[in-house]
């Protein structure tokens, strides 16, 4: 079966104002192909404040995320908390959160506790808190969070989204019979990657 897969990190910016339009192409393809989430993991896990000239940097980054496509910021988040330069845990938590097929649901939940609530999901606690609030199981996706073989199935994923050339955050690739074939992004029309999947899809 024809896949489409979508290389993203739960704590890029860039994915977070990508949000709207890959929405739209998922539920234009997601009948046509199958759909498959692939953690990049932008960040390994740090204990480390974020070096104050790095978190400038990010913070540019949201304004020209705002001001480009119209996303929401809570720019209150570089002054409520200690940044760390780690996404790691937040994947962990969507593979946990996956175990109990919410990923989506996971996602939603850390980007809005992230981008909307000035809350940090470099913090295991955030996440946990999360889960709950999705109403999932807490003992076992606590349990999975810090399970070691979590941590195992992030690096191979990882590194599958590295082979097949998703370096950066989000990437889309159709992956047919004839071999995997990288969509550019269109951060402002969804009608662009639905187009080119579909001509990818036809040619081989």
């Amino acid at each position: 079966m024809n896949k489409l897969y979508y290389v993203y990190d739960p704590m890029c910016s860039w994915c977070w104002g990508f949000k709207p339009i890959w929405e739209k192409i998922e539920r234009a393809l997601s009948g046509e192909m199958k759909i498959v989430y692939l953690l990049g993991g932008l960040a390994p896990d740090s204990d480390q404040p974020m070096p104050a000239t790095m978190q400038q940097q990010i913070a540019a980054h949201w304004h020209r995320i705002e001001n480009l496509l119209g996303t929401e910021f809570n720019h209150e988040f570089w002054t409520t908390n200690t940044p760390r330069r780690s996404t790691y845990p937040a994947c962990r938590a969507i593979l946990a959160a996956r175990a109990q097929q919410a990923e989506s649901q996971m996602l939603t939940a850390i980007q809005q506790a992230y981008y909307l609530q000035a809350r940090n999901p470099s913090d295991n606690q955030v996440l946990i808190e999360s889960a709950n609030q999705l109403g999932l199981d807490a003992a076992k996706f606590t349990s999975d969070l810090l399970d070691e073989t979590t941590e195992q199935t992030l690096l191979a994923e990882i590194q599958f989204a590295r082979s097949i050339g998703g370096n950066s955050f989000p990437s889309l690739f159709v992956h047919t019979t004839a071999g995997i074939t990288p969509i550019p992004v269109d951060y402002q029309n969804a009608d662009t990657a639905i187009q080119l999947v579909r001509e990818a899809i036809e040619f081989t």
